[in-house]
Protein backbone atom coordinates (compact mmCIF):
# COMPACT_ATOMS: atom_id res chain seq x y z
CA UNK A 1 0.00 0.00 0.00
CA UNK A 2 0.94 3.34 -1.02
CA UNK A 3 0.96 6.69 1.11
CA UNK A 4 -0.09 9.81 -0.47
CA UNK A 5 -0.16 12.70 1.20
CA UNK A 6 -2.32 16.04 0.86
CA UNK A 7 -1.73 18.89 1.50
CA UNK A 8 -4.56 21.63 2.67
CA UNK A 9 -4.86 25.58 3.79
CA UNK A 10 -7.12 24.97 6.67
CA UNK A 11 -8.77 28.45 6.20
CA UNK A 12 -9.30 28.10 1.95
CA UNK A 13 -10.22 24.52 1.58
CA UNK A 14 -10.02 23.02 -1.68
CA UNK A 15 -12.30 20.78 -2.92
CA UNK A 16 -10.87 19.87 -5.91
CA UNK A 17 -7.67 19.35 -4.34
CA UNK A 18 -9.87 16.91 -2.14
CA UNK A 19 -11.88 15.01 -5.06
CA UNK A 20 -8.19 14.37 -6.63
CA UNK A 21 -6.46 13.11 -3.87
CA UNK A 22 -9.76 10.61 -2.66
CA UNK A 23 -9.75 9.65 -6.23
CA UNK A 24 -5.79 8.65 -6.85
CA UNK A 25 -6.02 6.82 -2.98
CA UNK A 26 -9.33 4.80 -4.17
CA UNK A 27 -8.13 3.88 -7.57
CA UNK A 28 -4.46 2.53 -6.30
CA UNK A 29 -6.02 1.47 -2.58
CA UNK A 30 -3.76 3.68 -1.09
CA UNK A 31 -3.65 5.31 2.64
CA UNK A 32 -4.42 9.06 2.11
CA UNK A 33 -3.09 11.67 4.51
CA UNK A 34 -4.42 14.88 5.07
CA UNK A 35 -2.14 17.62 5.96
CA UNK A 36 -3.28 20.34 7.33
CA UNK A 37 -0.81 23.01 7.43
CA UNK A 38 -2.12 25.93 10.09
CA UNK A 39 1.00 27.80 10.33
CA UNK A 40 1.02 29.63 14.16
CA UNK A 41 1.27 33.06 12.46
CA UNK A 42 -0.88 32.63 9.83
CA UNK A 43 -4.47 34.12 10.35
CA UNK A 44 -7.56 35.01 8.20
CA UNK A 45 -7.58 38.95 9.79
CA UNK A 46 -5.35 41.75 9.33
CA UNK A 47 -3.13 43.42 12.55
CA UNK A 48 -5.61 46.42 11.91
CA UNK A 49 -8.64 44.45 11.87
CA UNK A 50 -7.81 44.27 15.79
CA UNK A 51 -6.78 47.35 16.26
CA UNK A 52 -8.62 49.50 18.93
CA UNK A 53 -9.68 52.64 16.91
CA UNK A 54 -9.66 55.25 19.84
CA UNK A 55 -6.66 53.87 21.97
CA UNK A 56 -4.44 52.07 19.93
CA UNK A 57 -3.20 48.78 20.62
CA UNK A 58 -5.08 45.73 20.65
CA UNK A 59 -8.47 44.49 21.03
CA UNK A 60 -8.01 41.34 22.96
CA UNK A 61 -11.96 40.77 23.04
CA UNK A 62 -11.84 41.15 18.93
CA UNK A 63 -8.53 39.09 18.32
CA UNK A 64 -9.96 36.15 20.80
CA UNK A 65 -13.02 36.75 18.55
CA UNK A 66 -11.62 36.35 15.43
CA UNK A 67 -9.02 33.92 16.37
CA UNK A 68 -12.26 31.18 17.55
CA UNK A 69 -13.15 31.89 13.88
CA UNK A 70 -10.67 30.70 12.14
CA UNK A 71 -10.56 27.52 14.89
CA UNK A 72 -13.84 26.34 13.85
CA UNK A 73 -12.63 26.82 9.73
CA UNK A 74 -9.80 25.10 10.20
CA UNK A 75 -12.09 22.12 12.34
CA UNK A 76 -14.37 22.30 9.56
CA UNK A 77 -12.47 21.89 7.21
CA UNK A 78 -11.01 18.35 8.28
CA UNK A 79 -13.76 17.03 8.86
CA UNK A 80 -15.01 18.24 5.35
CA UNK A 81 -11.52 15.81 4.78
CA UNK A 82 -12.71 12.84 6.96
CA UNK A 83 -16.44 12.52 5.72
CA UNK A 84 -15.21 12.64 1.94
CA UNK A 85 -12.54 10.29 2.51
CA UNK A 86 -15.29 7.77 4.82
CA UNK A 87 -17.46 7.75 1.69
CA UNK A 88 -15.13 6.85 -0.66
CA UNK A 89 -13.95 3.85 1.80
CA UNK A 90 -10.65 5.02 1.78
CA UNK A 91 -7.82 4.31 4.49
CA UNK A 92 -7.12 7.65 6.02
CA UNK A 93 -5.43 10.08 8.60
CA UNK A 94 -4.94 13.47 9.57
CA UNK A 95 -1.76 15.52 10.35
CA UNK A 96 -2.30 19.05 12.09
CA UNK A 97 0.77 21.09 11.61
CA UNK A 98 1.44 23.82 13.70
CA UNK A 99 5.32 25.08 12.47
CA UNK A 100 6.40 26.68 8.75
CA UNK A 101 4.63 25.18 6.13
CA UNK A 102 7.12 24.64 4.07
CA UNK A 103 9.65 22.93 6.26
CA UNK A 104 6.51 21.13 7.68
CA UNK A 105 5.56 19.75 4.27
CA UNK A 106 9.03 19.34 3.36
CA UNK A 107 9.62 17.16 6.45
CA UNK A 108 6.28 14.89 5.50
CA UNK A 109 7.05 14.59 2.13
CA UNK A 110 10.50 11.70 3.06
CA UNK A 111 8.15 9.53 4.52
CA UNK A 112 5.21 10.03 1.36
CA UNK A 113 5.05 8.17 -2.30
CA UNK A 114 3.16 11.11 -3.58
CA UNK A 115 2.22 14.62 -2.78
CA UNK A 116 -1.00 16.21 -3.98
CA UNK A 117 -1.50 20.21 -4.26
CA UNK A 118 -3.02 22.98 -5.69
CA UNK A 119 -1.27 24.97 -7.77
CA UNK A 120 -2.39 27.89 -6.25
CA UNK A 121 -2.06 27.22 -2.88
CA UNK A 122 -0.25 30.15 -0.96
CA UNK A 123 -0.76 29.30 2.76
CA UNK A 124 -1.28 32.73 3.26
CA UNK A 125 -3.90 35.61 2.93
CA UNK A 126 -2.46 36.69 -0.22
CA UNK A 127 -3.22 35.83 -3.82
CA UNK A 128 -0.62 35.34 -6.26
CA UNK A 129 0.01 34.51 -10.23
CA UNK A 130 0.07 30.29 -10.56
CA UNK A 131 2.68 28.93 -9.59
CA UNK A 132 2.59 30.87 -6.40
CA UNK A 133 5.69 31.26 -4.42
CA UNK A 134 4.94 28.77 -2.34
CA UNK A 135 4.82 26.35 -5.12
CA UNK A 136 7.78 27.15 -6.59
CA UNK A 137 9.92 26.98 -3.10
CA UNK A 138 8.42 23.60 -2.70
CA UNK A 139 9.06 22.29 -6.13
CA UNK A 140 12.93 22.27 -5.92
CA UNK A 141 12.99 20.95 -2.72
CA UNK A 142 10.50 18.14 -2.45
CA UNK A 143 11.54 14.33 -1.36
CA UNK A 144 8.81 12.48 -3.48
CA UNK A 145 6.83 12.71 -6.63
CA UNK A 146 3.88 15.71 -6.94
CA UNK A 147 1.02 15.17 -8.20
CA UNK A 148 -0.28 19.55 -9.49
CA UNK A 149 -3.98 20.02 -9.54
CA UNK A 150 -5.68 22.93 -10.78
CA UNK A 151 -8.80 24.44 -9.39
CA UNK A 152 -11.35 22.22 -10.73
CA UNK A 153 -11.08 18.25 -10.77
CA UNK A 154 -11.86 15.87 -14.09
CA UNK A 155 -11.28 12.25 -14.26
CA UNK A 156 -8.16 11.45 -15.23
CA UNK A 157 -8.60 9.31 -18.96
CA UNK A 158 -5.32 10.46 -20.66
CA UNK A 159 -1.84 10.84 -20.03
CA UNK A 160 1.41 12.52 -21.84
CA UNK A 161 4.65 11.56 -20.84
CA UNK A 162 7.37 14.41 -21.75
CA UNK A 163 10.50 12.24 -22.50
CA UNK A 164 13.69 14.14 -23.72
CA UNK A 165 15.91 11.30 -23.40
CA UNK A 166 17.60 12.27 -20.13
CA UNK A 167 16.95 10.30 -17.21
CA UNK A 168 14.60 12.98 -15.26
CA UNK A 169 12.14 11.83 -17.93
CA UNK A 170 12.42 8.57 -17.94
CA UNK A 171 12.30 8.15 -14.03
CA UNK A 172 9.24 10.60 -14.13
CA UNK A 173 7.66 7.92 -16.18
CA UNK A 174 9.05 5.12 -13.52
CA UNK A 175 7.66 6.27 -10.84
CA UNK A 176 4.20 7.11 -12.39
CA UNK A 177 3.89 3.69 -12.39
CA UNK A 178 5.51 2.66 -9.57
CA UNK A 179 3.11 5.35 -7.14
CA UNK A 180 -0.18 5.25 -9.23
CA UNK A 181 -0.11 1.30 -11.26
CA UNK A 182 -3.92 1.75 -12.12
CA UNK A 183 -2.73 4.84 -14.76
CA UNK A 184 -0.29 2.47 -16.77
CA UNK A 185 -3.83 1.00 -18.22
CA UNK A 186 -4.98 4.60 -20.12
CA UNK A 187 -3.94 5.33 -23.22
CA UNK A 188 -0.51 7.13 -23.23
CA UNK A 189 1.26 9.23 -25.55
CA UNK A 190 5.02 9.40 -25.18
CA UNK A 191 6.12 12.77 -26.76
CA UNK A 192 9.55 14.35 -27.40
CA UNK A 193 10.84 17.72 -29.25
CA UNK A 194 13.40 17.64 -31.54
CA UNK A 195 14.99 21.28 -33.23
CA UNK A 196 15.93 19.33 -36.71
CA UNK A 197 12.33 19.15 -39.09
CA UNK A 198 13.62 15.74 -40.83
CA UNK A 199 14.83 12.63 -39.72
CA UNK A 200 14.06 12.83 -36.49
CA UNK A 201 13.27 10.12 -34.21
CA UNK A 202 13.31 9.59 -30.44
CA UNK A 203 16.49 9.33 -28.06
CA UNK A 204 17.51 6.10 -27.68
CA UNK A 205 13.94 4.64 -29.63
CA UNK A 206 14.65 1.12 -29.44
CA UNK A 207 15.24 1.33 -25.67
CA UNK A 208 12.53 3.87 -24.77
CA UNK A 209 9.51 1.96 -26.73
CA UNK A 210 11.07 -1.89 -25.57
CA UNK A 211 10.83 -0.07 -21.53
CA UNK A 212 7.50 1.34 -22.02
CA UNK A 213 5.52 -1.44 -24.18
CA UNK A 214 6.17 -3.26 -20.88
CA UNK A 215 4.57 -0.67 -18.78
CA UNK A 216 2.30 1.42 -20.42
CA UNK A 217 0.58 -0.80 -23.14
CA UNK A 218 -1.61 1.41 -24.93
CA UNK A 219 1.32 4.03 -26.25
CA UNK A 220 1.58 6.09 -29.01
CA UNK A 221 4.65 7.94 -29.99
CA UNK A 222 4.17 11.66 -30.71
CA UNK A 223 7.37 13.97 -32.30
CA UNK A 224 6.95 17.61 -32.48
CA UNK A 225 9.52 19.99 -33.93
CA UNK A 226 11.07 23.40 -33.44
CA UNK A 227 11.39 24.69 -29.73
CA UNK A 228 10.70 22.47 -27.17
CA UNK A 229 9.02 25.02 -24.98
CA UNK A 230 6.39 26.48 -27.48
CA UNK A 231 6.31 22.94 -29.45
CA UNK A 232 5.31 21.60 -26.17
CA UNK A 233 2.81 24.21 -25.02
CA UNK A 234 0.90 24.44 -28.30
CA UNK A 235 0.42 20.80 -28.17
CA UNK A 236 -0.94 20.23 -24.78
CA UNK A 237 -2.89 23.13 -25.33
CA UNK A 238 -5.40 21.32 -27.48
CA UNK A 239 -5.43 18.30 -24.96
CA UNK A 240 -9.09 17.63 -22.51
CA UNK A 241 -8.56 18.45 -19.04
CA UNK A 242 -8.88 14.83 -18.29
CA UNK A 243 -5.42 14.34 -19.11
CA UNK A 244 -2.73 14.29 -17.27
CA UNK A 245 0.72 15.61 -18.22
CA UNK A 246 4.11 13.74 -16.31
CA UNK A 247 7.61 15.66 -16.61
CA UNK A 248 10.80 14.83 -15.23
CA UNK A 249 12.41 18.36 -13.22
CA UNK A 250 15.10 18.94 -11.28
CA UNK A 251 17.17 21.21 -8.83
CA UNK A 252 18.00 24.58 -9.82
CA UNK A 253 19.81 27.50 -7.85
CA UNK A 254 18.13 30.30 -7.55
CA UNK A 255 19.71 32.42 -9.95
CA UNK A 256 19.07 29.51 -12.85
CA UNK A 257 15.24 29.81 -11.86
CA UNK A 258 15.55 33.40 -12.00
CA UNK A 259 16.72 33.41 -15.75
CA UNK A 260 14.89 30.54 -17.03
CA UNK A 261 11.98 29.21 -15.94
CA UNK A 262 11.46 25.58 -15.56
CA UNK A 263 9.36 23.46 -18.12
CA UNK A 264 7.09 23.06 -14.94
CA UNK A 265 6.71 26.35 -13.85
CA UNK A 266 5.29 27.24 -17.25
CA UNK A 267 3.17 24.29 -17.54
CA UNK A 268 1.49 25.06 -14.30
CA UNK A 269 0.90 28.99 -15.18
CA UNK A 270 -0.12 28.39 -18.63
CA UNK A 271 -2.32 25.45 -18.48
CA UNK A 272 -5.25 24.09 -16.25
CA UNK A 273 -4.24 20.15 -16.37
CA UNK A 274 -2.82 18.33 -13.83
CA UNK A 275 0.97 17.79 -13.88
CA UNK A 276 2.93 14.80 -12.37
CA UNK A 277 6.60 16.10 -11.38
CA UNK A 278 9.01 14.09 -10.12
CA UNK A 279 12.74 14.58 -9.44
CA UNK A 280 15.70 12.46 -10.41
CA UNK A 281 18.23 13.73 -7.61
Amino acid sequence: MKKILVAFDGLKYSVPTQEYAVRLASRDNALLVGVFLDDLYYRSYKIYDIIQEEEGGIDTKRQRSFDKRDASVRTNAIKLFSAACEKAGIQFSIHKDHKAAIRELLKESIYADLLVISSSETFSKSKEDIPTTFIQDLLPHIQCPVFVVPSSYRQIDELILLYDGEPSSVHAIKMLGYVLPSFQSLYTEIVTVKKQQRGAQLPDAGLIKEFITQHFPKTGFHILHGNPETGILSFLRKKRPNTLVVLGAYRRSAVSRWFRPSMADMLISKLNLPLFIAHNK
